[in-house]
């Protein structure tokens, strides 16, 4: 009897840590909200990088003695920590203020604001940042603009729309980083199981 008991409470524990956890990252995220969010994103952004890494090891097999390059999460991190989570924070609050969910036109006017000047300015910053956390020049990042920023942005709009507009819509305020950090968790690993 005292060894099925044991196992029920195993089970029954094993039910209880998802819910303390999200419990517990509630309370976080109501008592320190910006150091959670940018937290948050800082680990899945790290994360998405590092899976990223891991498929595009796996596709190339010729090579697959070449280590993972912990660099990458690294950069990834802190461009999460300090940059995507805090910038998200006070972007949907801005949002959330300025466009209220009553007002007429809510919905498309935040996903307007959204992609036409919130998206090619989160890019190029990305871009910077990146350009810079990777010890490159001015000429680089130059470059990389010129090369790579509107065809980003073009693929920008055609992936984050759908995702953003249930964000924005949809998604309590105070998890719209994370929805957007899981989403970009996703986007990275899609992108690196194309080859790309």
């Amino acid at each position: 009897m005292a060894p099925a008991a044991s196992k029920l409470r195993a089970e029954a524990d094993l039910g209880a840590f998802p819910r303390r956890a999200l419990a517990q990252y509630l309370r976080l995220l109501r008592l320190y909200p910006v150091l959670t969010k940018a937290a948050t994103s800082g680990i899945l952004s790290a994360l998405g990088n590092f899976l990223a890494q891991l498929i595009e090891k796996k596709q190339e097999k010729e090579n697959c003695s070449q280590k993972l390059d912990v660099r990458g999460p690294l950069r990834y991190a802190i461009y999460g920590f300090f940059v995507t989570g805090p910038l998200g924070h006070f972007f949907y609050l801005f949002m959330e203020h300025w466009i209220p969910p009553e007002a007429p036109l809510a919905g498309v006017t935040r996903l307007l604001l959204d992609r036409l000047l919130f998206a090619p300015a989160f890019l190029s910053l990305f871009f910077l940042i990146m350009n810079f956390l990777e010890g490159k020049d001015a000429a680089a990042f130059a470059a990389k603009m010129k090369r790579g920023f509107w065809p980003a942005l073009q693929m920008n709009w055609r992936v984050w729309t759908p995702v953003q507009f249930i964000n924005v819509n949809y998604v309590p305020l105070q998890f719209r980083v994370l929805f957007a950090s899981l989403a970009a968790l996703f986007w990275y690993t899609y992108l690196a199981s194309l080859g790309k």
